[in-house]
């Protein structure tokens, strides 16, 4: 499926086809995330808990730095 970046008042935008929507099991208003995999790009429902867990988990890769430093040798 082919897809045209336009501009949307001071933004630019991609509009998804109701197929593609009902196919992803978005609505209008939904929040997604994209997120970069071995083939390419994943679009998929933005999931809160998810979120919140990465953001805890960048937390603690960041206090333990050196720590994962050592055992990655």
């Amino acid at each position: 499926m082919r897809l045209q970046i336009k501009k949307i008042g001071n933004s630019t935008g991609l509009i998804l086809p109701k197929e593609l929507l009902q196919q992803l099991k978005l609505e209008q208003g939904d929040w997604v995330t994209v997120t970069e995999t071995a083939d390419g790009l994943k679009v998929s429902r933005y999931d809160p808990d998810h979120g919140e867990a990465m953001e805890i988990a960048r937390e603690v890769m960041r206090e333990y730095r050196d720590t994962f430093k050592v055992l990655a040798k």
